[in-house]
């Protein structure tokens, strides 16, 4: 499961990353990630980076999310966000507009743990199953997540127990994913 996951990950960055060259001959650009370092600029504009997806250097492992909630993350949630530095990518999941996040430095896998550290301890106030987000949507209550008992990926309101189920594993998911640019 892990290394499918890592496998539908690469696969989706490839078709984003061939979708912008497609569509503006250059790598994917963002401004929301201007002046941040991170391995996967190639260039910068005055408001803007130009990026390339780059291969991740760190432990290969949530381990600091599992040591603080005292929990067994899923591996293909591990496989997620330790496959690559990227930006974060817009796709299309049946009809929904999404980002999907990704990490985009060594110093943000950190921020991105602390922030999957704070998600579960709100859930587990809030007496809610573990979840663990991959991606935003437009409403900023609803986000993409994988429920860490399932494995299934759900589409989900923060702070409540609405939950959609959307596929049968974070590898299935990103294989039904469409770049949107």
């Amino acid at each position: 499961m892990a290394n499918q996951t890592a496998e539908a990950l690469q696969a989706f960055t490839q078709r984003y990353c061939e979708a912008w060259h497609q569509a503006r001959d250059s790598w994917p650009l963002s401004e929301d990630l201007h002046g941040v370092p991170s391995p996967c600029i190639i260039s910068s504009t005055e408001d803007a980076v130009y990026w390339q997806p780059q291969p991740f250097d760190l432990e290969q492992n949530l381990n600091a999310v599992e040591r603080a909630m005292d929990i067994v993350v899923q591996q293909p949630l591990h496989s997620y966000y330790t496959t690559q530095y990227a930006g974060d990518m817009h796709a299309r999941f049946a009809g929904d507009s999404l980002t999907l996040l990704q990490t985009w430095s060594p110093d943000d896998f950190r921020r991105v743990q602390e922030n999957l550290i704070g998600h579960l301890v709100t859930q587990k106030r809030l007496k809610l199953s573990p979840t663990l987000f991959i991606a935003t949507l437009a409403s900023e209550l609803d986000v993409i997540s994988v429920c860490n008992i399932s494995g299934e990926v759900i589409k989900e309101t923060l702070g409540t127990r609405n939950r959609t189920v959307l596929a049968p594993s974070l590898a299935s998911f990103l294989n039904q994913l469409e770049p949107l640019l």
